[in-house]
């Protein structure tokens, strides 16, 4: 096992299908020579040459319609968007062109493309770089959305990804990038794509999240604790497909449960969980199912920036209100 953090664990898996398959390129703004923004692909162009690894003018229209052409034509893209709120401009590439394309040629062609961004709150980052858009992605049928919440996942969900066929929405929260380190295998493996992990088991109430949030909803966990409370706590991993059969087991056992989101509250990922569980596992609850999320507004400047992000606090406060109810 290798030490790595999220960074060196998703250039590894890289790295890996890029020496596996000769179809498998990587493409986006500054990714070559300079190894990306954050440094992801840093020492991929010099190790597999300006063919499989290469930059592209900055317009995310542009490079998301490639990826879409040479999917076509059998390659396995990888194209990075610089930062998540730069993907306004290739949503047609990717929602429209990219997720639809097996389904208008009645299975002849498919779309095996990843598409990579940063995202996320908690760095102090300019305006555009920190949003949260996996809302946007999940309505989309037909491409899938994965956020890995550390190393090991971040590295088999994404050799999942570049070799599965349909498109992906492969978002990586730039606050993990450098966090903290894991033990990582070196070799290839893959991390099921539309399986959840139960990161932390409880008994009381069970809390969904997925990203960075996965790691303040354990330090809340840790916390309640303290306090007698046992909370469960589920990585989705992978936001589209759901895993609501891991979902639906916890709270069989818990009856009761919060969705946590670094996103705005409205329309997002928790509102799906829940309308799910209210589904398929509404008689087992004892409580309604509470969210934690970023208020309705627009990313707020730095300076506010801490207090609009879910908290420690506002989790244990919502996990409280559930088990009072």
């Amino acid at each position: 096992m290798a030490q790595m953090n999220m960074l060196e664990a998703i250039r590894d898996a890289i790295r890996i299908e890029l020496k596996r398959d000769s179809n498998v390129v990587i493409f986006g703004e500054d990714v070559g020579k300079v190894g990306g923004v954050f440094r992801v692909t840093e020492g991929l162009q010099e190790e597999f040459g300006e063919d499989r690894v290469f930059d592209t003018p900055l317009a995310e229209s542009a490079l998301a319609g490639m990826a879409v052409g040479m999917g076509l034509q059998g390659f396995r893209p990888i194209a990075e968007i610089q930062f998540v709120g730069f993907i306004y401009e290739a949503l047609d590439q990717m929602f429209v062109q990219a997720a639809r394309m097996r389904y208008r040629s009645g299975g002849r062609y498919n779309s095996p493309i990843v598409f990579r961004t940063p995202f996320g709150g908690g760095v102090k980052a300019a305006e555009l770089h920190t949003d949260s858009l996996e809302g946007l992605a999940i309505q989309t049928p037909g491409i899938k959305v994965i956020i890995p919440s550390n190393p090991y996942d971040a590295k088999g969900l994404m050799i999942s990804a570049i070799r599965d066929n349909d498109p992906v929405f492969f978002m990586e929260h730039l606050n993990l990038y450098r966090a903290f380190k894991a033990e990582v295998p070196e070799g290839e493996y893959t991390v099921e794509i539309g399986k959840a992990n139960v990161v932390r088991e409880g008994s009381d109430v069970t809390i969904i999240t997925y990203g960075l949030m996965v790691h303040t909803a354990v330090k809340a966990a840790e916390e309640l604790e303290k306090t007698g409370v046992k909370a469960e706590v589920i990585d989705l991993r992978t936001l589209l497909p759901l895993d609501i059969d891991t979902i639906v087991a916890s709270i069989q056992k818990t009856n009761r449960a919060i969705v946590v989101q670094e996103a705005q509250k409205t329309s997002g990922v928790a509102a799906e969980v829940i309308a799910q569980i209210n589904e398929k596992a509404i008689l087992h609850l004892e409580a309604p199912v509470l969210r934690v999320a970023g208020p309705d507004t627009v990313y707020p400047f730095a300076l506010v920036e801490d207090a609009w992000l879910p908290s420690v606090a506002r989790i244990s406060a919502a996990v409280q209100k559930v088990l009072n109810f």
